[in-house]
């Protein structure tokens, strides 16, 4: 997507695009084996033609390919270095029911009625239009198929104990900042307004929970990275105090056997009638 209709590109991550893309994929096994079990029960199946919207570097998608040996899954994303990531993905893991195709969630330039369940991963929440892009992916859906979006609400996303202090005031500052960005860091709340406005019906919402105790505290800390959050301090939207407890999260995580993390993925499901 063009970057007047997104807040994110990978390229621009205060971490470095190597680093981002290491924490993508992270990101996407903390919580994998529960949103592909919550996929199931929305209705993925294997055969299906599966459209994965934001693929990024392809972890999902692989993870998709897979599971899914009998499907033919289709990887979209506007950006061409993510692009040339996930072909190489699937390449070294041999994966031969995927493609990709490099366009807009707004234009996708793929035919009406097309695809029996679409994938959209941690993508809303950074887009300007959120609607158009609802709207272009049920044009793409078949009569019965279904989209599933994946995605957060800061407002239960990030759960530190003990408390950090501040922490929440980070929150909110960094929820602040994407929305006058054009994007929303709150937007799993508004899922389901969002599918049936844009003609989804049968419309389910679920979430996934992922804690350290059970997952691990590394992919967490590659989450609260402080360098992930440099530039907001250099730039004056997170104060030096601000600044330190976020450095404090990776610390304690490390450090304290009594310090635990939790995060909660929202899941929204719709159909096509």
């Amino acid at each position: 997507m063009n970057s007047f209709q997104s807040t994110y590109k990978a390229g621009n991550a205060n971490i470095g695009l190597s680093a981002e893309v290491q924490r993508l994929k992270v990101q996407v096994m903390m919580g994998w084996e529960k949103e592909f079990r919550n996929l199931q029960w929305f209705g993925l199946q294997n055969g299906m033609h599966i459209l994965e919207v934001g693929c990024g570097p392809g972890f999902a998608t692989e993870q998709l390919a897979q599971r899914l040996p009998d499907s033919q899954i289709t990887g979209l994303d506007l950006d061409e270095d993510l692009l040339k990531q996930a072909e190489e993905l699937m390449k070294e893991k041999g994966r031969e029911n995927v493609n990709f195709v490099q366009a807009s969630v707004f234009d996708t330039g793929l035919s009406d009625n097309s695809y029996d369940f679409v994938v959209a991963r941690m993508l809303f929440l950074h887009l300007h239009n959120p609607e158009e892009a609802a709207f272009e992916l049920h044009r793409v859906l078949k009569p019965g198929g279904k989209l599933t979006i994946i995605d957060i609400d800061a407002g239960i996303f990030g759960i530190i104990q003990p408390d950090i202090e501040g922490f929440q005031s980070i929150t909110r500052k960094l929820t602040e900042m994407q929305s006058n960005a054009g994007g929303n860091r709150l937007v799993g709340r508004s899922l389901p307004r969002l599918l049936r406005k844009t003609g989804f019906t049968e419309i389910e919402l679920e979430t996934v929970a992922v804690h350290s105790d059970l997952a691990g505290v590394e992919g967490f800390q590659t989450q609260f990275d402080p360098k992930r959050f440099e530039g907001f301090y250099r730039n004056g939207i997170l104060t030096e105090k601000e600044f330190s407890h976020i450095s404090k999260v990776t610390e304690r995580l490390s450090e304290d056997p009594d310090s635990y993390a939790m995060m909660l993925f929202v899941m929204a499901c719709g159909m096509k009638s």
